[in-house]
């Protein structure tokens, strides 16, 4: 049974800190230990003064020195161990959401989610480290309301006057610098949000940056990046100038809290109320409660943020999957059957694709075509469409997913290619005889690409494909989806990116590889190349969402204008 994700940023937070409890509870302890230790120095030094220094009590002077020594080093151990603890800590929490990211993201079922590919990346990555300074936040409040705890204890005991203005200045300050807090909170969503938003749309215009110069599109998708680039960088600043404003006001009133009661303390030692080393504990005390009041007064900014990246990775890790749990059902056979099928563009389509048949399919509108082809994809939902998708006469929802997607494998007509080689591209990380792609590469006339390599099928390809032409790219892909050798394979416009010579070529070659060796296998070739469809068992023409025409390559072309007029042309 799958364990739910957290749906909200707060429940993203609570369960960090549920998980890493006993890390952040030792660690918190150790900082305020460091605190602690902290705060008696400056009581360490008054009382040497007194006891010591205008005593002349040369023992007492040895006594305090050894002790002082002890106290810095106990601050320092406890500070370096409590660091290390809650560093360990924050790096896995860090890393455990980013595998738990990755693993939604690239879960066979899909999600649903309006995030693009690029900003997926920002919060599996940013918002996965960010989210997980919620420990060194709590960790660092806990110490910081140690060290204002121990001042204020410490100078009640010296004056109580001068202890209360800490013990109820501090409160004061917290709940005023509370009220900029949803300020800070909305400025920090919105610059990540549009930092992602820009961070999505640079990932989209490099992978796009081909097609774009194709169509001289590139000056306005630079200008939009350019738009939306200026945009975060505003929403940056706005939240810098928050930040400089709210860090600004709390630094100014923590200091004057600390120089109202040093100067107090200045006036009583002059009117003989507290003795001169009492003087000096305070005056060190008030100086060093400025750095946990200024840590306390950032919590809301820092909260901002943690709470922004936690919220974001809840729209990941909260979004539902496309795919439903399926059932552990095997077909019994390949047949393929759609029977009434409404989604996107198609209206009521129906067909069958018996075992072994080459089916061919012409839509006269392209998005008929990809949405068959999104269809078959195993990616849609039956919440997604109406009508029924039979895998051998059982509903596709049925079907065990992993088998489903053994059985019907759709290539789409963008894929993408990866950083490897081109064996690692073709193999797809399934071990493979070099005889057996030898047949697969001959199939997609992908063998010149390999020969015209040193390496050969070891030749170094780069991310996305990028050191590859556009038809290597499109034969290299369809040699992998042959080389899965599933029994029923979608191909949508597989050859668009190569010439008429090499046409013939696939084709022959797809039609001796997957209809030769085996009569079970089914190939269903969503395209309007002639010499694809010149090698099918039979067409399928769609127009309006449905079959409006169908026959053989050769009837249709000598019998449907405009079937001859789309193909032929």
């Amino acid at each position: 049974m799958e364990a739910p994700s957290p749906a909200t940023g707060s429940a993203i937070l609570r369960r960090t800190v549920r998980r890493h409890r006993t890390r952040l509870i030792v660690s918190s302890l150790l900082f305020g230990v460091h605190q602690l230790c902290e705060t008696m120095v400056p009581v360490a030094i008054g009382l040497i003064v007194s006891r010591a220094i205008d005593t002349g009590d040369i023992t007492a002077m040895i006594a305090s020195l050894i002790g002082l020594a002890a106290l810095f080093v106990t601050l320092s151990y406890a500070w370096r161990i409590g660091a290390r603890i809650i560093v360990v800590a924050i790096e896995r929490e860090a890393h455990l959401v980013r595998v738990e990211v990755a693993g939604r993201v690239l879960d066979p079922r899909g999600l649903r989610t309006e995030l693009s590919a690029g900003e997926l990346l920002t919060v599996s990555t940013s918002d996965a480290e960010k989210e997980s300074w919620i420990l060194d936040l709590i960790a660092r409040v806990f110490a910081s309301a140690v060290a204002v705890l121990a001042s204020a204890v410490a100078l009640l005991v010296i004056d109580i006057p001068l202890g209360l203005a800490v013990v109820i200045g501090t409160p004061v300050i917290l709940i005023a610098l509370q009220r900029l807090a949803p300020l800070l909170t909305r400025a920090a969503t919105e610059q990540q949000a549009r930092v992602a938003g820009v961070s999505g749309m640079a990932t989209d215009l490099v992978s796009g940056v081909r097609p774009l110069r194709g169509i001289g599109a590139e000056n306005a998708a630079t200008q939009r990046f350019v738009t939306s680039s200026r945009t975060a960088l505003a929403a940056t600043l706005k939240l810098a100038r928050a930040n400089s404003v709210y860090q600004g006001l709390a630094t100014t009133i923590n200091a004057l809290l600390a120089v109202g009661i040093a100067g107090t303390a200045g006036w009583f030692a002059l009117q003989g109320r507290i003795s001169v080393g009492e003087l000096i504990t305070v005056i060190g005390l008030s100086q060093f409660v400025i750095e946990p009041l200024t840590g306390l007064s950032r919590i809301p900014g820092v909260v901002a943020m943690v709470r922004g990246s936690a919220d974001r990775l809840a729209l990941v890790l909260g979004a539902e999957h496309v795919l439903p749990p399926s059932e552990s059902v095997v077909p019994p056979n390949t047949e393929l059957a759609v029977d009434e099928v409404r989604f996107r563009s198609l209206d009521g389509l129906t067909f069958r694709a018996a075992p072994g048949e080459m089916l061919g399919v012409v839509a006269h509108r392209p998005q008929d075509g990809e949405a068959l082809a999104a269809l078959l994809s195993g990616q849609t939902s039956d919440a997604d469409y109406s009508g029924q998708v039979r895998i051998g006469g059982i509903s596709a929802g049925r079907i065990d997913l992993r088998r489903a997607r053994e059985t019907v494998l759709a290539e789409p007509h963008i894929t993408d290619l990866f950083a490897g080689t081109l064996r690692s591209n073709v193999t797809a990380g399934r071990p493979r005889p070099d005889a057996d792609l030898r047949h697969v590469l001959q199939a997609s006339a992908a063998t010149d690409v390999v020969e015209l390599h040193e390496a050969g099928l070891d030749h170094a390809v780069t991310d996305r494909g990028a050191s590859l032409s556009g038809g290597q790219r499109q034969r290299v892909a369809l040699a992998r989806a042959l080389s899965v050798d599933a029994p029923v394979l979608v191909l949508h416009d597989p050859t668009t990116a190569v010439d008429a010579v090499t046409e013939h070529t696939i084709a022959r070659g797809i039609t001796e590889l997957r209809h030769n060796r085996s009569a079970a296998q089914t190939t269903i070739l969503i395209t309007t190349s002639p010499a694809l469809l010149s090698v099918t068992h039979r067409v399928l023409v769609l127009d309006g969402g449905r079959v409006v025409a169908e026959g053989t390559h050769h009837d249709l072309a000598s019998s449907d204008a405009q079937y001859r007029e789309m193909v032929l042309r």
